[in-house]
């Protein structure tokens, strides 16, 4: 008898569903400007989260605001993209080392799987950390199903976004 690997994140109904997605990701933050960026989904973690540097805070036509640098590839220093968002509110989150943290919240749209819907991102510095990106339960909730035995299920394509990216043969 197979052992089903499929991990749902929250109680969703398969009618509601649009599709099983892998451990990792490739996926787009439009409203960001950031085309491509490769995501681990992350169903122990509540809130996804961004890397993040040079974050500062600012006011723009009254509303409170964030700019913030980020290197959307892996062990890519020469990539930078820069982006704003207006601050929903700042959250004490205690990471996977049990480290607590006061980080900035925003809400942005995320597209995978032809599918474009709002999340809600913490943004903070994750230099140590493999992934650039965390996809975690609520941004999935009654939407995906994890399967942890699959990557990359809605394809590479989004990788190649980058000029001088390196590819890999074979993969397209």
């Amino acid at each position: 008898m197979a052992k089903d690997r499929t991990v749902q994140a929250g109680p969703a109904r398969a009618g509601n569903l649009k599709g099983i997605i892998g451990w990792r990701e490739w996926l787009a933050l439009p409203q960001l400007g950031i085309p491509a960026i490769k995501a681990k989904i992350d169903t122990g973690a509540r809130t996804s989260a961004l890397h993040t540097f040079s974050l500062e805070e600012f006011t723009a036509a009254g509303r409170r605001m964030v700019r913030f640098g980020i290197h959307p590839l892996q062990k890519r220093k020469d990539i930078v993209l820069f982006c704003e968002a207006p601050v929903l509110e700042r959250r004490r989150v205690k990471d996977s080392g049990g480290h607590i943290e006061k980080r900035y919240v925003i809400e942005t749209q995320v597209a995978l799987k032809n599918d474009l819907w709002r999340i809600h991102i913490t943004l903070t510095n994750r230099d140590s950390m493999l992934f650039r990106m965390l996809l975690g339960r609520t941004a999935i909730a009654k939407r995906l199903v994890v399967d942890p035995g699959r990557s990359y299920t809605a394809g590479r394509s989004l990788g190649r976004s980058y000029k001088g990216r390196p590819q890999r043969k074979g993969i397209k």
